[in-house]
């Protein structure tokens, strides 16, 4: 499944997932490095985001306060690379093994998904959450990345997250 998603990406994603995966100490040159393409995020490539994405990055004021800058105030290294070696490293477990750390039922950890989401295929973790019936699993039909900056649908996940 892992691999069926992975081949879903841009080839200019994928391979700076690999960096990441195989070779996580070349992963900031290879971010920064101009003989190949990297991510297609960071060089302002549109073809990575869904419809109602676009919608969202046009809807935004030139000027706004939500700018690049002010969410990497830590540096993009700390903000965005880490996330992606993270995600993309190696791991020294399976998540599949994962067993429900509430076994009392009294909490649970949820999965809000875009369908039209391309950053993140859906399949990856309508997957999981089907290994793992302990995980909550929300698809949001014709959303995509940013769905959670869908004012209604992210208070909707707030009450999820508050009330249950």
């Amino acid at each position: 499944m892992a691999e069926e998603c992975f081949k879903l990406l841009l080839s200019q994603d994928r391979w700076s997932f690999r960096v990441a995966h195989y070779a996580p100490w070349l992963f900031h040159w290879w971010m920064n490095q101009k003989l190949f393409p990297s991510l297609s995020m960071m060089a302002g490539k549109l073809d990575i985001f869904s419809q109602s994405d676009l919608e969202y990055i046009k809807s935004l004021p030139p000027n706004s306060d939500d700018n690049p800058d002010k969410t990497r105030q830590q540096g993009v290294y700390e903000s965005l690379y880490r996330d992606i070696m993270a995600g993309y490293g190696k791991w020294e477990f399976d998540p599949l093994d994962i067993s429900n750390p509430w076994p009392d039922n009294n909490g649970a950890p949820h999965i809000w998904q875009g369908h039209e989401d391309k950053v993140i295929p859906y399949k990856i973790n309508r997957f999981l959450s089907e290994k793992l019936p302990f995980v909550r699993y929300h698809e949001v039909p014709g959303k995509g990345h940013f769905l959670a900056f869908d004012g209604g649908l992210c208070e909707e996940i707030f009450r999820t997250l508050l009330v249950g």
